[in-house]
C-alpha cells in the first residue's frame, strides 16, 4: 500500500466486508452487572487496547491498573495464508488469540503536595520495538508512564529424586535387618557409621515406621516457559495535568507524552529528564480557550507529529523548526457555519482521538458526532466526514446533563487504509468505507451475534459538514429513542475503545470488562 492508494485510488470499489464474531474474553454472565466508576468492581472495565505492529500480540489495560497481554495462537504465517486465500471459495479461519500474562502496571497514589488522589487506571498503552524475543511496551495512568519488558523465562522443575522412597530406616525394615545395612544407609546419607550406630544403640529411639532416607531433588530446566514482566523505567514528575496520550517515535528511541497543556519528548533510556516541545498554557489561565486532547507521532517521519484540541482543530508540527514548537506547520479545521452554531457546538467539536494512517498520508479524527479523514497535504477541509451520532443531536441537552456528551470515543483505521471504525452507545461500533464513492456503512454490536440492521448513509463528500447534516436529518434518524439503524439507544453502555489489526481485517473492542474480537 502506498500513500496515494489509501483511500482507494484503484478506481474499483472494494466489496463491503462480512463481519463475524471471533472470540470474547471476560464475557459477563447473564444478569451480571458491572458497576460504573467509583465502585470497587469497576476495576475490571477495560480502558485501553492496542495491537503491536506485527498483530501477533494484543494488550489491554483496565481501571484497576492492570495490563493483560494476549498472543496469537494460529499459524505464524496466518496473515500471508489469509491473503493467499482471499478471493477463493475456501473458508478462512479466524485469527485466534489466547491469554498470555498479566501484571499490575500502576497502583493508586496520593499527591500530598496537591492533596490529589491519582487513579491507577491505564489511560494508554503503546507497544515499542521488540528485541531478543522480548516484548516492550509503555503504559500510563494520569501522571506516571512506565516502560515494561515481558520475556519468556524457562521454568525449572523437580524432575527426579535421587533415592528410592520405599527404603526406610526402622524396625522390621530392610535397612534395619543388620548392622551392615544400617551402616550402608548412613553412608548413603553422608553420615559417619560409627557415630550413627552408637546413637542408634544407646539413646535414640526410632519413630513408628522408621526414618526415610534423605532424598535430594534434581532440578532441571524444562522446555516450558512462563512470561515474566519487569518494569524497566518509570517516567514521572513531568506533567501537572492528566496524561491523555503517549506515542512512540519511528526512530525507536524517543516517545511523547501529552496532557491538557503540554507535550513532552522523552528518550526511552532516560527517565529523569524530558523536553517540553509544546506548551499552550497562557500567562493568565483565565485566557485559556482550548486544551490538548490527543497527540501522535507520524508513523515514518520522526520529526513530525500531530496533536488535536478541544476546539476541533488538528495541528501538524515539525520538530526541526524550533526547540519549542509554539507555531504549527499546518492547521486543520472544519468550521461550522454561523447559522448552525449552538451552545453545544464547541463541546461536540472537541477531538477525542486522532490516528495516522499506516503510511502517514492521512489523519483520522473523532469528535463527538463524527469521524473525519484529513489529507495532510490539504488543510482546507476533511477529505471525508462520517456521521456516527447524528441521531443524538435532538438529545444533546440530556447528554449534557448526564455528562455523556464528554465521553471520549477512540477511532482506528484498517491497515490498507480503506476503512475506518469508531464506537458508539449501546455497545455498538461502526465501520465505514473511505474509498471515493463508497457507501459501505456497517453497524455491529459487541456481542456474540454482532450483526445489526445495516443501512446506507447519505453521500459523504465531506468538505461541507452542514450539507451532510441536512441530508441525514431528512431521514428517519430524527427519532429520539433510536439511532440511524433503528437500534435502541442506551447511553450507559458505551464502546469507547477499539483497535484494528495492522495487517488484517480484524477488530478488537471493549464493552465494559469484556474484550470482543471480530474478523471479516
Amino acid at each position: 500500500m502506498n500513500g496515494g492508494d489509501e483511500v482507494g485510488g484503484s478506481g474499483k470499489l472494494p466489496q463491503p466486508l462480512d463481519w463475524r464474531f471471533s472470540q470474547v474474553f471476560g464475557e459477563r454472565s447473564a444478569g451480571e452487572e458491572v458497576q460504573e466508576a467509583g465502585v470497587s468492581s469497576a476495576v475490571d472495565i477495560i480502558s485501553a487496547i492496542e495491537f503491536d505492529k506485527s498483530g501477533d500480540h494484543l494488550a489491554t489495560g483496565d481501571r484497576g491498573g492492570r495490563v493483560v497481554l494476549f498472543e496469537r495462537t494460529d499459524s505464524k504465517n496466518a496473515s500471508g495464508a489469509r491473503r493467499d486465500l482471499e478471493g477463493t471459495d475456501y473458508p478462512l479461519r479466524h485469527p485466534e488469540f489466547r491469554y498470555k500474562t498479566e501484571f499490575q502496571s500502576h497502583e493508586p497514589e496520593f499527591d500530598y503536595l496537591k492533596s490529589l488522589e491519582i487513579e491507577e487506571k491505564i489511560n494508554k498503552i503503546r507497544w515499542s520495538q521488540t528485541a531478543n524475543g522480548a516484548l516492550f511496551l509503555l503504559s500510563t495512568n494520569d501522571k506516571t508512564i512506565k516502560f515494561w519488558k515481558v520475556q519468556d523465562k524457562k521454568i525449572k522443575k523437580i524432575c527426579d529424586i535421587n533415592t528410592d522412597s520405599s527404603r526406610t530406616l526402622g524396625n522390621g525394615s530392610a535397612a534395619s535387618s543388620s548392622n551392615s545395612n544400617s551402616t550402608n544407609a548412613c553412608l548413603t546419607n553422608g553420615g559417619l557409621p560409627d557415630k550413627v550406630n552408637n546413637s542408634l544403640s544407646n539413646d535414640f529411639s526410632l519413630p513408628p515406621g522408621g526414618i526415610p532416607l534423605l532424598r535430594l531433588p534434581v532440578v532441571t530446566a524444562s522446555h516450558e516457559t512462563s512470561p515474566v514482566a519487569r518494569c524497566r523505567r518509570v517516567y514521572t514528575h513531568a506533567h501537572d495535568y492528566h496524561i491523555n496520550s503517549i506515542s512512540n517515535n519511528s526512530d525507536g528511541e524517543t516517545f511523547i507524552s501529552a496532557d491538557d497543556l503540554r507535550i513532552n519528548l522523552w528518550n526511552l533510556e532516560i527517565s529523569n529528564q524530558s523536553f517540553n516541545i509544546v506548551d499552550v498554557k497562557p500567562a493568565n489561565m483565565e485566557d485559556l480557550t482550548e486544551v490538548i486532547t490527543s497527540a501522535e507521532f507520524h508513523p515514518t517521519h520522526c520529526n513530525t507529529l500531530a496533536y488535536s484540541s478541544s476546539k476541533g482543530s488538528i495541528r501538524l508540527i515539525d520538530l526541526r523548526q524550533s526547540a519549542l514548537c509554539d507555531s504549527h506547520s499546518k492547521l486543520f479545521e472544519d468550521t461550522e457555519t454561523p447559522s448552525s452554531r449552538s451552545f453545544f457546538t464547541e463541546i461536540i467539536a472537541s477531538v477525542s482521538d486522532i490516528k495516522f494512517a499506516k503510511e502517514g498520508r492521512y489523519i483520522l479524527s473523532r469528535d463527538y458526532m463524527t469521524l473525519k479523514l484529513w489529507d495532510i497535504n490539504m488543510d482546507s477541509g476533511p477529505v471525508s466526514t462520517f456521521q456516527v451520532h447524528e441521531h443524538l443531536r435532538p438529545k444533546l441537552c440530556d447528554l449534557y446533563e448526564n455528562d455523556s456528551i464528554f465521553d471520549k470515543f477512540e477511532c482506528c483505521l484498517s491497515g490498507d487504509g480503506l476503512r475506518v471504525a469508531s464506537g458508539s452507545y449501546s455497545n455498538l461500533f461502526r465501520v465505514f468505507g473511505v474509498s471515493p464513492g463508497s457507501t459501505e456503512t456497517t453497524t455491529l454490536e459487541a456481542s456474540k451475534n454482532p450483526m445489526r440492521r445495516q443501512v446506507t448513509t447519505p453521500s459523504r463528500p465531506s468538505r461541507s459538514l452542514s450539507s451532510i447534516t441536512r441530508a441525514v436529518r431528512r431521514g428517519a434518524a430524527e427519532s429520539s429513542g433510536v439511532d440511524g439503524n433503528a437500534n435502541s439507544f442506551d447511553h450507559t453502555t458505551k464502546l469507547l475503545h477499539l483497535a484494528w489489526h495492522p495487517t488484517e481485517n480484524s477488530i478488537a473492542c471493549a464493552a465494559a470488562n469484556s474484550l470482543y474480537m471480530y474478523y471479516a
